[in-house]
This record gives structure tokens, sequence and C-alpha cells, in this order.
């Protein structure tokens, strides 16, 4: 894992205009001199933690969902123009073409943004301005239930292993995941695939509690409606399964999403004007 002392990587990059390397700065300027806690995510805190760096056409922070009104003010007051884009995980800052993603859960509800967050978030600079960034942990939670047809993040997620394994918090990691546990174990089994020679770098006592529990579960099969839980996944995939009657897995207490939510979602994959921008997850979290 990098030295979380260096400023990030992604601080000096000259691929940004200078305008918006302007506009990112001010608003996370703007939002720590009135105490609204934030975290930076997206490509900035994959860089950090991967060494991997991409372009990015936007920069995403993630708050709290109750400070969504402060930031509204905030924003506001400095002259840009909020925009409360999807109410269940993403609002916008705009200046110009230039825009930044405020980002408090996931496109699919699975992941809010809890206080556990930001006790857990490396501090660096970030165009000289002092912040945190998301955890390596809840990165990788969020990127792992990105599985749309045009954007797949598990590279993502097997380069967050490849760099961070020994110092990952394996407990906590399992636990965000809760009961998508299955998610979290088919990316565990990618990793042996993608590297074979580093295996031995994941933990044991969690692959061998997930795999004791897929062997448990092949045996035991859930009854009653059924329920088609690739919502979280894609929301575009698996709609003909919630046509066709299966129950939509973001109607359980696996999400947050609310049935006006789902909708708005869905009907916004027409136009593609959901996606936030093609460097964030296609129905999902940012990336």
């Amino acid at each position: 894992m990098p030295n979380l002392d260096l400023p990030c990587p992604d601080a000096a990059r000259d691929d940004i205009e200078p305008d918006s390397r302007a506009f990112y700065a001010h608003v996370m300027q703007a939002l720590r001199a009135e105490g609204v806690p934030f975290l930076v995510g997206g490509a900035f805190a994959f860089a950090h933690y991967t060494g991997i760096r991409r372009n990015t056409k936007d920069l995403d922070l993630f708050i709290l969902r109750r400070d969504w009104d402060r930031v509204e003010q905030v924003v506001r007051a400095t002259g840009y123009r909020p925009e409360l884009t999807f109410p269940h995980w993403l609002g916008k800052v705009h200046c110009g073409n230039a825009f930044v993603d405020l980002i408090f859960n996931s496109g699919n509800g699975v992941s809010p943004v809890e206080e556990g967050w930001f006790a857990a978030a490396p501090a660096v600079e970030l165009l000289g301005v002092p912040v945190r960034l998301t955890p390596p942990e809840e990165t990788l939670w969020t990127k792992a239930f990105i599985m749309e047809r045009e954007r797949y993040d598990g590279a993502d997620v097997a380069h967050l292993l490849q760099a961070c394994a020994e110092t990952l918090d394996w407990p906590r990691l399992r636990q965000l995941f809760g009961e998508n546990w299955r998610v979290l174990l088919s990316h565990l089994v990618l990793f042996g695939f993608i590297y074979p020679g580093e295996r031995d770098r994941l933990p044991v006592w969690l692959i061998d509690e997930l795999t004791d529990r897929l062997r448990h579960e092949a045996r035991d099969a859930e009854r009653g409606t059924p329920l088609c839980a690739g919502t979280l996944l894609s929301r575009e995939q698996y709609l003909p399964d919630v046509d066709g009657g299966y129950r939509d897995g973001r109607s359980t207490r696996r999400s947050t999403m609310r049935p006006e939510d789902v909708a708005a979602w869905t009907e916004a994959i027409g136009s593609r004007a959901a996606d936030p921008s093609p460097a964030d997850p296609a129905g999902q979290a940012a990336g």
C-alpha cells in the first residue's frame, strides 16, 4: 500500500484542465472552511492506492446524506450551481462544463456513506488542499458491485487487492459486504485466477469461512417468491427477470432504495443521463 504521508499521486497531474483544477480546489476549500466533512474518491483515491492513473473528467467527493443541504448552501455562496441529480445517491456541483460529484450512497442503494468511512480515511494532499480519501475497504466494496454491460470494475477490485492485501482491514471488509458476501467471494476467487502466484496473500480464514457458507447454502435453497438480486449488480441487465415475476433485489433490506428511486433510476437508462460520467460507475457508485 502506498505511503499515506505522501501527496495524492494525482495531485500534480497535468491532464486536468487548469480551470477544472481551480474549480475542484475551490469546492474542497469551501467545504473545509464551512466544516462539511467529505472524502475524495474516484480516480484520485484509486491512483493513490494502486499507482494506476487514468484520465478523469470530474472529481468524486463522498459526503453524508444529511449534509447535502449544507453543501448546497456552500456551493451557491461560491457562485456554483448545485443539483440533486438522484436523491437516493448523487448530487452535482456545476461550473461551466466542469462538475464535481457529491456521492452519499451507491446507485444500487447498497453502500450509504456513514461515519465509519471517515474514521478510517487516510489523510493526503490533493491539488494543494489537505483532504481525506475514501478508505480502501469502502473503495473496494463499492466497486465490487459494478457489473454493467458497459462497465465492469472487477479489474479495479483485483488491483486494489493486489496493492493493499496486507494492509486491508479484512474483518471490516467482511462486515461491509454483510449478506452480499457471495460478491466478495467471487472477487477473491477471481484474484487467484488473475494472480496465481499471489493467492497466499489473501486471508485463508476468510476464504474458508465463505466457502464453508457457500457449501452449506448449496443444499439449502431459499423458498418463496423468486428473488433476483442481479439488480444490485446491474440496473439494466436483470430487468427482464423483474418483469417476468422475480422480486427486485433492490426492494429488500439489502438496499436503501425506495420504489420511486428504482423507477427514476430505471427511467434514466434510456438517455444515459443518469451516468455521472464515463469515469463513474454506470449504475452503482463512484469509481
